[in-house]
């Protein structure tokens, strides 16, 4: 009996939340290393199938970033990075793009519709979705094909995530001739929750949060202002990778999204354990 009552006091917990949720857009960022955790990907779809059956609106951008280092290594081309942002020439670009559109993006499709949601493939180029132009070079670096979103067609995703779909966003961008541009995932999800005015907007990596030490789980910062983070950028203690998500949550408060979240996505169900508990997990960014 216990046992029975311990998940009925599991749903009374959810259902504030699910109260305030219904309706609301939420907009979730999956990829990288929280991508390539075996039987991961299952439960966090499950979170973003139920977040659906509940009422709450989910958009899903997703990256792919381990599965373009495996492809361009089998062709024998070279990965480079600066500041998080893969420096992307023309042969990178159609490898990013293969991937992305043609197999990660086709693979959660296909995984979210077996558990009974409707879920819809996209990339900037469909209906241009994502414009964008060139990202301007930094500290003396080309980035060659890296987007700089200019414009989010809002309306084709507020269409299809309020009716029955789940949009689920490759982060390729279309530039003014029709080229394409590999745009980074975290910020894809920033701007897409800012265009959309997102209740939420949630990065799941494979680290817990924001940590003062990077290399201590237990220095975790559970509630961290937009102020804070830039400090911590200048003492390099935010760094990589962790930048375009940092920055993501900071666009998207800055245009209106409640609530920013940075979540293991390497832990079972880190979605509903977030939104769905009063302690939550992972770092919230906050005004």
């Amino acid at each position: 009996m216990q046992n029975f009552l311990d998940k009925a006091n599991i749903l009374i917990e959810a259902l504030p939340y699910i109260q305030q949720l219904s309706g609301k857009t939420v907009v979730v960022k999956y990829g990288g290393a929280a991508m390539a955790g075996d039987g991961q990907m299952e439960t966090i779809l499950q979170d973003i199938t139920l977040l659906k059956y509940v009422g709450v609106n989910p958009v899903l951008v997703h990256g792919g970033g381990p599965a373009i280092n495996e492809m361009l290594q089998k062709l024998n081309i070279e990965s480079k990075f600066h500041n998080g942002l893969r420096i992307t020439d023309a042969d990178t670009m159609d490898v990013a793009q293969m991937v992305l559109v043609g197999r990660t993006n086709k693979t959660l499709v296909s995984l979210l519709n077996g558990m009974g949601s409707k879920a819809i493939g996209l990339c900037g180029k469909d209906a241009r979705l994502l414009e964008a132009v060139k990202k301007p070079s930094k500290d003396g670096v080309d980035l060659g094909y890296v987007g700089q979103i200019t414009k989010v067609n809002t309306k084709l995703l507020t269409m299809l995530s309020q009716d029955e779909y789940i949009p689920v966003i490759a982060p390729i961008g279309i530039g003014p001739d029709g080229e394409s541009y590999n745009i980074n995932a975290d910020t894809v999800a920033g701007e897409v929750a800012a265009a959309l005015k997102a209740e939420k907007l949630m990065f799941l990596t494979d680290i817990d949060g924001v940590r003062m030490n990077p290399q201590d789980p237990s220095s975790l910062i559970s509630v961290i202002s937009v102020d804070h983070i830039y400090r911590l950028i200048e003492q390099k203690v935010i760094s990589g990778g962790m930048i375009p998500k940092v920055m993501g949550c900071i666009r998207g408060i800055e245009q209106g999204v409640n609530r920013t979240h940075i979540v293991n996505g390497t832990v079972p169900h880190p979605i509903l354990l977030e939104i769905f508990t009063d302690k939550g997990i992972g770092t919230m960014v906050t005004r």
